[in-house]
């Protein structure tokens, strides 16, 4: 089968390779499959029903307008070493999400952690000659190597929720530039180290400290020594956080090379590329961090609503900060069929720096809501685990919906206002079922 094959049977994603000028810019991403798409937007009740294989009973509260979720996904796995079932959207740099059915365990295995690379990664990973750097508006300025870091601080063990900025970047509309992440750009591992606080107080923060700036041993894509491929930071109040670690294991083993081994920074509920991989420097600097992926449109958002496809002003973009609120549907998994009235439904949800205060489910697509038993979060910065059970009243078509609510009252949206790069997609989780009679 070759691939505009493959991408027919999957749905509305197909690989493609763009050769750009420069060879080192070689870049695998995923293009736009419009047939069935369009095809579904014109299609009356009785074609489209006969497309998803069975009635949708509750067709009248469907939007106008909408794709439905059997079609919303899309491509075949591709094994990585040392990871399982990923799919890879980029090879230069490394990026792999990780689908929504195998992100069902409360602590996400390492093998399924997703890998968002900006840069090529380091070949010497040593972790016994590995050393960090702690620098710039601080007191005493310090030089750690992991075994001082384990002596010399407290070392403690978290589950943390990392979540690249750009996750369902794909189902925007127009599209945004990036890699188009649909779910699972987003994992909840259990993280040992210790804490980014310690350290920089350990370094005497001086008065007029403003951010952090991180730096990591991956190289530009360019190979060029001079240029980094990212380095961004953080508030130093943020950074003072008690959630924010300095990681040097990954579910009680050591990091995944691709989840930046030996050593990185871990700082949940922002977007992911504030958790520098392969950490060599922390920085303290007097003034908002401007590396690389810091300026321009890199990880910001318009300050105010723009129309889809406007060209917005650099300065009209803001930095992203917390990540809003958010769930995921890992179990049924999407496009299955299943027989019975009765679906167990589970999942996950979290919100930035906040907790989730509810999570509800709807069968009708929106028009009634059942609350989800929700479980509290194992510490401050881990994902909360809801469960359900739905009863479908006759055969058919369905799609589950989650929606997610956080403890300042801030709820999911069905769809949220466009923006140039894609960022921030927290729409409603939607998971396509057949139900057999």
């Amino acid at each position: 089968m070759n691939e505009k094959d493959k991408g027919k049977r999957h749905g509305i994603y197909k690989y493609y390779e763009n050769h750009p000028d420069s060879a080192d810019e070689k870049i695998f991403g995923r293009v736009s499959y419009p047939d069935r798409r369009g095809f579904l937007k014109g299609a009356g009740l009785a074609t489209m029903a006969a497309v998803l294989g069975g009635a949708i009973p509750f067709h009248r509260n469907m939007p106008s307008g909408i794709i439905p979720a059997a079609f919303a996904e899309g491509l075949d796995d591709v094994v990585i070493d040392g990871k399982d079932g990923l799919t890879v959207l980029n090879d230069r740099p490394m990026n792999a999400e990780t689908p929504p059915h195998l992100l069902n365990d409360d602590i996400t295995p390492t093998q399924r952690h997703f890998i968002r690379n900006n840069g090529i990664p380091p070949t010497d990973v040593d972790p016994e000659t590995w050393q960090l750097t702690i620098d710039g508006l601080v007191e005493k300025p310090l030089t750690l190597s992991i075994a001082d870091l384990k002596k010399n601080f407290e070392v403690v063990e978290q589950q943390l929720v990392v979540e690249c900025g750009g996750n369902g970047r794909a189902f925007f509309d127009p599209k945004a530039t990036g890699n188009q992440w649909t779910y699972g750009a987003v994992a909840c591992s259990s993280w040992t180290g210790v804490r980014l606080a310690d350290v920089i107080k350990a370094a005497g923060v001086k008065e007029g400290a403003v951010y952090t700036a991180h730096y990591g041993a991956d190289k530009h894509l360019s190979g060029k020594e001079d240029k980094l491929p990212i380095s961004r930071g953080v508030p130093i109040q943020k950074a003072m956080g008690s959630e924010n670690l300095i990681a040097f294991a990954q579910n009680g083993e050591a990091l995944h090379p691709m989840n930046g081994a030996p050593l990185r920074l871990v700082v949940p509920g922002w977007p992911g590329s504030c958790s520098q991989k392969w950490l060599t420097r922390i920085q303290i600097r007097d003034q908002v961090h401007d590396g690389p992926k810091m300026t321009g449109t890199s990880y910001r958002v318009p300050n105010r609503p723009v129309a889809p496809g406007e060209d917005v002003a650099k300065e009209d973009f803001e930095i992203i900060e917390r990540m809003p609120v958010k769930s995921l549907i890992t179990s049924p998994q999407t496009n299955t069929e299943v027989s019975g009235s009765e679906v167990q439904v589970r999942g996950h949800a979290w919100s930035g720096d906040r907790k989730v205060y509810k999570v509800q489910i709807s069968i009708d697509f929106g028009a009634t809501w059942l609350d989800a038993d929700l479980s509290a979060a194992a510490n401050k910065g881990a994902w909360q685990t809801f469960n359900a059970k739905v009863t479908f009243p006759l055969p058919g078509y369905y799609e589950i919906w989650a929606k997610a609510t956080d403890d300042q009252g801030i709820s999911q949206p069905f769809a949220i206002a466009w923006n140039p790069k894609g960022y921030l997609n927290n729409t409603y989780h939607r998971v396509a079922l057949v139900v057999k009679g």
